[in-house]
């Protein structure tokens, strides 16, 4: 049989950037194939080239043995190609069957759309109502709309862009078990993803690219996570240093039966969180997206103020009526989720970036004149301790990829040298050569008597990370423990809660 997909000396350029560079592989039909590299290694741009969002300058592109050109995706899903993004599209006020509609390319009856919906959850046990409205549904169950939306289709290659960074263990077995079925039925899946013990426990195959070139075809199966990892960044993988008899210090960050108020229809907020973070001490909170950490992080940095003062305190002095110019003079610091347009303003450059959350703690605004050239020291040395690929200070936020983002805005945050530091998702798309350099730089901050708070969705990174875990869920905190003490299984079904597998929510109506 023919490849279902062949790549031949694919090459893309962008101003100044040679994205891809004569890339050659191929995919067999029924194949659970990976692409990995860091960031920046041309992985969303070879796939944007197979889905038709763009066009290749140079190579050629076969599909079921045919060369073929993909002018736009609604071609590439007549050819049979089906993609499910990292970032859902979905509206949340609208039902599953509504939005799966929405995204169809032909007009199809409701009724009969409703039908094959079923027969498709039916067949790959994707159980959820079509008439349940999106906002009611946890992240796994907004997931499996995006994959029913695909398998309409009958696609003979499905690609998905970090399928699992948002969902519990237990989705993630879920997912697999789907691709899997898919795969024994004729499907190639091509798979992204920065988990690599992911890649082992998945993938039959795993196509490598460093620097826009392919450096590596194997079999994920016989390599190792740290192996994949190094062939990845082409250098030795660093494992996370810790000092020897570390012990933690005093109380610093203090939070008592905090709450906030809904402020929006699909929000979620907290209610009465308590938890103690000490000098020195890396505190986890695990979490399935949308369960209140964007309310907590938004408390705790100040954007959004409570009526109690001492709700949030560091080092005893009370935080909770200042604002985020208020507490970031006091030592706490703090990086949203969102990197776009929060964390940083894309047509900004990075020194003036660095002037929007920098400027109290280091002296960049003197008189009300800001220093523009302590602003650009500043941000040459976050891109140069943090490897920022970036032309320069100079450079707009905009102009980088997402994981170099990732990488300014840690680098901008940590090398303030807070008392407290609050991050959600620390890591999130960024390749393990720069994971493991922010996490040793939290270790770092940690080591020299900060107090950390790291929100993610990632175990393995909480696990291998934090000296305390806790898991949120609707809004409410478990109670603190060791983290050794604290297995999967257990932070998976409490990172669940409600949104765990049930009767109610996931019952196809006959």
């Amino acid at each position: 049989m023919p490849y279902r997909l062949e790549l031949t000396g694919i090459t893309k350029r962008f101003p100044g950037v040679l994205a891809n560079d004569n890339v050659t592989f191929a995919v067999k039909p029924g194949e659970i194939h990976a692409l990995l590299g860091e960031n920046g290694a041309g992985k969303s741009t070879l796939v944007k080239m197979i889905y038709g969002i763009m066009q290749p300058d140079a190579g050629e592109i076969r599909w079921d043995g045919q060369p073929v050109v993909v002018p736009n995706p609604k071609a590439a899903r007549k050819l049979g190609i089906g993609m499910v993004f990292q970032h859902f599209s979905l509206f949340d006020a609208l039902t599953v069957l509504e939005n799966i509609a929405l995204g169809m390319d032909a007009k199809i009856p409701s009724r009969e759309l409703e039908a094959r919906i079923r027969e498709i959850m039916g067949r790959y046990g994707l159980l959820l109502d079509p008439h349940r409205t999106v906002a009611t549904l946890s992240v796994g169950e907004r997931q499996r709309i995006e994959i029913v939306r695909a398998l309409l289709l009958d696609p003979k290659l499905l690609i998905m862009d970090e399928p699992t960074s948002v969902l519990t263990p237990q989705e993630v077995e879920q997912l697999f078990d789907v691709l899997r079925k898919l795969a024994a039925q004729g499907c190639s899946i091509l798979y992204i993803s920065h988990k690599l013990h992911e890649i082992k426990a998945l993938c039959d195959t795993a196509t490598i690219l460093r620097g826009g070139k392919l450096v590596d075809t194997c079999d994920p199966r016989q390599e190792t996570s740290r192996s994949l990892a190094e062939k990845m960044i082409g250098a030795g993988l660093k494992d996370i240093v810790r000092g020897e008899g570390r012990t933690l210090g005093l109380p610093k960050l203090v939070v008592s039966r905090l709450s906030t108020v809904k402020t929006g229809h699909f929000d979620v907020p907290v209610d009465n969180v308590s938890f103690t973070v000490r000098a020195g001490e890396i505190f986890g909170i695990a979490g399935v997206a949308g369960n209140g950490q964007n309310a907590l992080l938004d408390a705790m940095s100040g954007e959004v103020r409570g009526g109690d003062k001492d709700a949030i305190t560091l080092d005893g002095f009370p935080l909770g009526l200042l604002d985020t110019t208020g507490r970031r003079k006091r030592g706490l610091c703090a990086v949203p989720e969102e990197r776009n347009g929060h964390a940083a303003v894309g047509d900004f450059t990075l020194s003036d970036n660095s002037v929007l959350t920098a400027r109290d703690r280091l002296g960049m605004v003197m008189m009300g004149l800001i220093s523009s050239g302590a602003a650009r020291t500043y941000t040459g040395k976050v891109i140069a301790d943090f490897a920022v690929k970036a032309l320069g200070p100079g450079s707009t936020a905009g102009s980088l990829s997402g994981g170099n983002l990732q990488k300014y805005i840690m680098g901008r945050e940590i090398l303030q040298k807070p008392s407290v530091l609050v991050v959600s998702q620390p890591t999130w798309g960024v390749d393990a050569g720069a994971a493991a350099a922010i996490h040793q730089a939290l270790v770092d901050l940690a080591a020299a008597g900060s107090a950390i708070v790291v929100i993610s969705q990632d175990l393995d990174e909480l696990r291998a990370l934090c000296d305390t875990l806790a898991v949120i869920n609707m809004g409410r905190l478990s109670p603190a423990r060791p983290t050794e003490e604290m297995s999967v299984e257990e932070i998976g079904l409490l990172m669940g809660g409600v949104h765990g597998a049930t009767e109610v929510h996931d019952a196809v109506p006959a």
